[in-house]
């Protein structure tokens, strides 16, 4: 029976690889999500996504998963920079609702935005240059027409320029650029704003034009299962050991 709970989770970064984390999900998803009333993956919740036509032991296990969730209640799912190439044929298998990159729910009497968060690092120009790409039309299309070997190999490669450019990029240049958080939430007229991709979970409390505010970072699923329980009450971050 759900409660007047919803979680908030993402950047877990599933893969085969990691057992440690998929179990972790998996104790999650089975004991905790079913209480709420509406669960909520802001993206990456894989390490790679090369399209829904890559279907392994892997992807059905927590396509299954997340099915016996959705099957009580609402999951949605909003792309992350990881898995922006998840489409209608495995949400569909999830049964999980997919939402714009940004998006604005009633969180008990919050208006609240929600988005995966990388459209705020502006000032890493590599990336934006490729998420400009990657999120548009065309780039996917192309990809997704492509032999799977090819795009594993692809995959492959952008992981390890990803990690080589993380090696010299400063703390600073990763983290969301403030004013594009403030322009986001005078935009959708929020005081709450939930977010990852940043992989630095914490509540960060401002005033912004004389109201406060609130931004939710979500914590990253490698040593941990970080996971945001919002109430009507309060909006706690929380983990959940490996």
């Amino acid at each position: 029976m759900s409660s007047s709970i919803t979680f908030f989770i993402s950047d877990l970064h599933l893969s085969a690889q990691r057992p440690d984390i998929t179990a972790c999900f998996d104790n999650f998803m089975q004991n905790e999500a079913p209480q709420a009333e509406a669960l909520y993956i802001l993206g990456d919740l894989f390490e790679v996504w090369i399209g829904d036509d890559d279907i392994t032991d892997f992807s059905e296990h927590i396509a299954n998963t997340i099915a016996q969730v959705a099957n009580k209640l609402p999951v949605y799912f909003i792309h992350g920079n990881r898995d922006f190439a998840i489409r209608e044929g495995f949400a569909k298998r999830c049964g999980m609702q997919l939402l714009p990159e940004q998006a604005v729910i009633d969180l008990y009497g919050r208006k609240t935005l929600i988005s995966h968060g990388d459209e705020l690092c502006t000032r890493d120009k590599a990336y934006m240059k490729f998420r400009k790409k990657a999120r548009g039309w065309w780039w996917p299309k192309l990809m997704l027409a492509l032999p799977l070997s090819w795009r594993r190999r692809i995959a492959e490669n952008g992981r390890k320029t990803s990690q080589n450019n993380q090696k010299v990029l400063t703390a600073d240049i990763m983290d969301v650029t403030p004013s594009e958080v403030d322009a986001a939430m005078r935009r959708f007229e929020v005081d709450y704003f939930i977010h990852g991709h940043t992989h630095r979970p914490n509540i960060h409390r401002f005033n912004l034009d004389g109201r406060a505010r609130q931004r939710i970072v979500l914590g990253d699923w490698y040593d941990q299962g970080s996971i945001l329980r919002a109430s009507p009450d309060e909006l706690s971050l929380e983990v959940r050991p490996f």
